[in-house]
């Protein structure tokens, strides 16, 4: 990754970015408990900030983790019935989630920052789509009719396959890897889109979990720890919102949020 960098930043971090970046914690904790896609709300104010791109997804990979945590807990009920395919689901996610982590610390950053604009692109893209993935979700459900205890094996080996898929994008780049994990889910279970959203909790989480020890085990100084801090304390009561009040909350208004921040940290990627 070339050369070691200090990139926490700490004596130049004024009291209002702290406010900032905790204030983006909440908001991604709660995004992530509802729609997923988070991630677009703290990466781009890092990067606005001036964080470089490689210690800006490390160190927000690391701070979810505690929205992650909370976000599913404030869903616990709807994980009742899942556990006899979420069994595959989560060796599946927790794999891909070594491979990508592996990608990103290894492949040379100047790959990075080129690949993320067009992450960061595909993310928004499946930002706005999100409504009609999730309507494709429900229309499934109800046509099928059935519970998601009968999968049949062609299926569940696709849903692993592409449970796997996403995990190696979570652990490269977390941006909306809920919404690709409930539109896997959504074309292949019988499943409530609200039960599928308890699932791509779990399984994020798992993500963000396998990625942040890979990142402090191989690149701890490269990890900005105040604003990983700042991330968890944030996301933590933002997961357990968006669990607790977050249905009642626009989601055309949370994507709207979301685009425009990504644009804003996409303009700020294109102009470094």
């Amino acid at each position: 990754l070339g050369p070691p960098r200090n990139p926490a930043r700490v004596p130049e971090m004024s009291t209002v970015e702290m406010i900032v970046i905790a204030l983006a914690g909440v908001a991604a904790g709660a995004i992530n408990s509802l729609v997923g896609s988070g991630t677009l709300i703290t990466f781009p104010t890092l990067v606005a900030l001036g964080f470089p791109p490689v210690t800006a997804t490390m160190s927000n990979a690391i701070g979810l983790v505690a929205g992650g945590v909370s976000g599913t807990w404030g869903y616990r009920a709807e994980l009742k019935g899942q556990w006899r395919r979420l069994r595959w689901q989560i060796p599946a996610s927790i794999v891909g989630a070594g491979i990508g982590a592996f990608l990103l610390l290894h492949l040379p950053e100047k790959v990075f920052a080129q690949i993320v604009p067009v992450l960061l692109v595909l993310a928004l893209v499946l930002v706005l789509a999100g409504p009609r993935i999730q309507a494709y979700a429900r229309r499934r459900a109800e046509a099928l009719g059935r519970s998601a205890e009968h999968v049949s094996p062609a299926r569940m080996a696709a849903l692993v396959l592409g449970t796997f898929a996403v995990g190696i994008y979570g652990g490269y780049f977390t941006a909306a890897q809920g919404i690709l994990l409930i539109g896997v889910m959504g074309a292949l279970l019988p499943e409530d889109v609200q039960r599928m959203n308890a699932a791509k909790n779990l399984l994020a989480t798992l993500v963000n979990v396998v990625a942040a020890v890979s990142y402090t085990l191989v690149a701890f100084d490269r990890i900005s720890w105040p604003v990983a801090g700042l991330i968890a304390a944030g996301s933590l009561i933002g997961g357990w919102l968006g669990s607790r009040y977050g249905r009642r909350l626009s989601p055309a208004a949370l994507r709207a949020v979301i685009v425009v921040v990504g644009l804003i940290g996409l303009y700020r990627l294109l102009n470094v």
